[in-house]
């Protein structure tokens, strides 16, 4: 079941905005955007070259017991406006999405472990971001694949919750409540999906939406990992980031979160109480930037400026904090994060 258009449409496309560059950065950039464009450009082709040298022979990078680092580098290099097959990393990508489609099972599950939603979300993300880029024989994989992948995240939504948790999701595809974390990796799969034509329901996202609402702090604008709990940057930005993917851009919700966040975090020990600080500079970066206006401009310089300031001679970013698998990961969510202004990866583009 194909999700979208043609194939070879969409990499001609791709490949078109790849060769354009800073041309097409140029033209939707915003002022502090561009002040800030050759740092992070090198910055990005430093640490993507490290990925590339990271890459093993089975096509994973940051280890094959954590694919969905691999789906989460696989972007990095999409992010960028590299494309599937063609150089200088086409055939890195390619590796890298052979690998997530090996460890697909019969139902469409992308890996297990322990916390199988986060690594299955974030895997089915990718593979719904690539899909139309690949050759043919790529995307008949995927098109068997995704379908079975989505229905997973729906099946998983429709678990039974109770109230408070209705429409989330938790770490394993039959949990029982959810949390605002796994609701965000969900969430952005399933619009991308929708994106892209997948029969994803408008309800699903709603539902999303509102459990999404119900991690609201009551004052102030923050974001609770779960309804009831205290906010901190990284939930608020994942708020923020999946109301504005939901369509509620620049709303009275989205406008308290982002003045939550631009109040709060001033460099990078402002991170000092976060658990993971790579995923914290994901979504903040993603959220103010969907939020955009004078607020993105205001929070883009310190956002630059706290990621830029602690990637290594090697072009890697280190693991800080307790979660960080390894400097794989944190490598690919710093360009995640810088990345937001080239607009490549189609569900976060404004």
């Amino acid at each position: 079941m194909k999700y979208s258009i043609a194939s070879g449409i969409l990499t001609l496309l791709a490949c078109a905005a790849c060769l354009a560059g800073s041309e097409t950065f140029a033209q939707s950039a915003t002022l502090e955007d561009e002040k800030y464009q050759r740092a992070f450009d090198d910055a990005v082709d430093r640490g993507l070259a490290f990925l590339a040298r990271s890459q093993a022979a089975d096509g994973s990078i940051g280890g094959a017991q954590t694919p969905a680092v691999t789906a989460l580098a696989v972007m990095a290099f999409l992010a960028r406006g590299y494309s599937p097959g063609l150089p200088p990393y086409g055939e890195v990508i390619n590796r890298g999405i052979d690998h997530i489609l090996s460890v697909a099972k019969p139902n469409g599950l992308l890996m297990g472990g322990g916390g199988q939603m986060y690594s299955h979300s974030i895997a089915t993300l990718m593979l719904s971001e690539v899909s139309g880029m690949v050759d043919p024989e790529r995307q008949a994989r995927i098109d068997e694949v995704l379908p079975g992948a989505v229905q997973i995240i729906l099946a998983a939504q429709d678990i039974a919750k109770g109230e408070t948790h209705a429409g989330g999701w938790r770490y394993q595809p039959t949990s029982s409540d959810s949390d605002i974390s796994l609701a965000g990796w969900s969430l952005a799969a399933l619009r991308s999906a929708r994106n892209n034509g997948a029969p994803v329901p408008g309800e699903a996202v709603e539902k999303a939406v509102k459990y999404i609402l119900r991690c609201r702090v009551s004052n102030g604008g923050g974001f609770g990992y779960q309804p009831g709990g205290g906010p901190n940057l990284a939930r608020t930005g994942i708020g923020l980031l999946c109301l504005e993917l939901g369509g509620r851009h620049r709303d009275e919700v989205t406008l308290a979160a982002g003045k939550y966040l631009a109040g709060s975090f001033k460099n990078e020990s402002s991170l000092n109480g976060e658990t993971e600080p790579y995923y914290t500079f994901y979504y903040m970066a993603n959220g103010m930037f969907q939020l955009g206006g004078p607020e993105w401009e205001e929070f883009a310089p310190r956002l630059y400026d706290s990621i830029l300031r602690i990637q290594g001679q090697d072009g890697a970013w280190q693991p800080r904090g307790g979660q960080a698998p390894n400097s794989q990961y944190a490598t690919s969510m710093a360009i995640l994060a810088l990345s937001v202004s080239y607009r490549q990866l189609p569900i976060y583009q404004r």
